[in-house]
């Protein structure tokens, strides 16, 4: 039988193992990443969706619960990456697609690369910004409807920029192709602009808003750091999502797009590539986190190097950008900044996300804190640390298990075995 029709079947008996019986995972090595620590020789139960009971040892099951053994696997918490984009897988025809796929071709798509995230044991995500037809709304509709398997997905619909700034969807474009589009398209100029392209977030069902501060890589414009915002816009967006219970995440590589959008209260800031001195020190006094993706840029850097894989404007920043952003992790993550995990999946394949675990321990992170960013600190950025990010009784049942120990051999992360979210088993090796 096919993984996909594994998968299908698996949410074919949501029904039926959704009554009285209770799930018994024993554990050989369970991560509490509330501690920091390795239990050893642990029971998890799971009643539905919830986690019930977590005691040492093995406990004896009833004849009518499931047990699972995971005995010679590392379990943990269902991972959170915050910062992927599901509608999309980068590549050499990328500019290209733009123009000839119709946005039922793109929800196809999509539905692979949720599988394949979920599978790769990330079981809750940040989609932050997709073409603008709602795609990964629906994708997320979609999966918490459980017609498909994928993550647990918090959007942002489509991502705020300028008139020409990263995320402008028209950059590039020949001139009578351009037009002028406006929030609704997520496209910005003033407050009052802004306060509308939040609030057609809201009308567009989006669960928080993504905004593009600085310059990007992959964008059709020559900068990559420069401000795209001024403080007034940005203070009319943080304020006006809080109005409506969002949070705010903003793409930034460049220093002073970094400090405008910390002093007007983003919750975090992608990339952060040019962080300097006073940035750090913003982040530290306004608690705002940083999202790394420190793979996004390896894997631009290194496709940048293939002559025609991108556009030539986009090949001269991808090569700069890339080579800069593990070094600026490392810097930002020794002085204090507080760290959640994010890849920005889509710009390289889709699974490949366990490989941040790599690059965040290369330059000094230890391999439990890596971890941690990826549970306890994503619950706390989108602000659902009482339901996800630990494996405690009441929490809702993501739970994941590895071959190997990841404190010891890091790469684990990249060999999971097993899968459950929300209380269904959607992988068992």
């Amino acid at each position: 039988m096919s993984k996909r029709l594994l998968v299908l079947f698996a949410l074919a008996l949501i029904p039926f193992l959704s009554g009285a019986q209770k799930t018994i995972l024993h554990c050989g090595r369970l991560i509490d990443v509330n501690t920091g620590q390795i239990q050893n020789e642990m029971s998890v139960t799971v009643e539905k969706n919830k986690i019930t009971g977590v005691v040492k040892g093995y406990v004896s099951a009833a004849p009518s619960d499931r047990v699972i053994d995971l005995r010679n696997r590392t379990v943990m918490p269902g991972l959170m990456d915050m910062h992927v984009h599901l509608e999309q897988e980068y590549g050499r025809n990328r500019q290209l697609e733009r123009f000839v796929q119709n946005p039922a071709d793109v929800a196809y798509q999509s539905v692979g690369y949720a599988e394949t995230t979920l599978m790769a044991g990330f079981t809750t995500v940040r989609d932050l910004g997709g073409g603008g037809a709602g795609v990964n709304i629906s994708l997320r509709n979609a999966i918490n409807n459980k017609l498909i398997a994928g993550p647990r997905v918090y959007t942002a619909g489509k991502s705020v920029a300028t008139t020409g700034g990263h995320a402008d969807p028209t950059n590039g474009y020949r001139k009578d192709l351009m037009g002028d589009p406006g929030p609704e398209d997520g496209v910005v100029n003033g407050p009052e602009d802004c306060m509308k392209a939040v609030r057609q977030r809201y009308k567009d069902g989006s669960d928080l808003i993504k905004i593009t501060a600085s310059g990007g890589v992959l964008s059709v414009a020559k900068s990559a750091d420069n401000p795209q915002f001024t403080e007034k816009e940005l203070v009319a967006i943080v304020e006006t999502a809080k109005d409506y219970g969002f949070k705010v995440a903003a793409h930034a590589h460049g220093a002073e797009a970094m400090k405008r959008a910390i002093r007007a209260g983003v919750n975090s800031i992608e990339h952060g590539t040019y962080i300097d001195d006073e940035a750090i020190a913003l982040f530290k006094q306004y608690g705002t986190y940083l999202v790394p993706t420190i793979i996004a840029g390896k894997s631009t850097a290194d496709s940048a190097k293939i002559a025609g894989y991108y556009p030539q404007m986009v090949t001269a920043k991808a090569l700069v950008v890339g080579l800069s952003i593990q070094n600026t992790f490392a810097k930002a993550y020794k002085s204090g900044v507080k760290i959640a995990f994010g890849t920005d999946a889509g710009v390289f394949p889709h699974g490949k996300n366990w490989m941040e675990f790599v690059y965040m321990t290369e330059v000094g992170m230890p391999a439990m804190e890596a971890i941690q960013s990826a549970t306890v600190a994503g619950a706390d950025l989108l602000g659902v640390s009482d339901i996800l990010g630990s494996i405690e009784t009441g929490k809702l049942a993501d739970i994941i298990a590895v071959e190997g120990n990841p404190l010891t051999d890091i790469t684990s992360m990249g060999k999971v075995k097993f899968v459950m979210k929300d209380g269904v088993v959607y992988k068992q090796d």
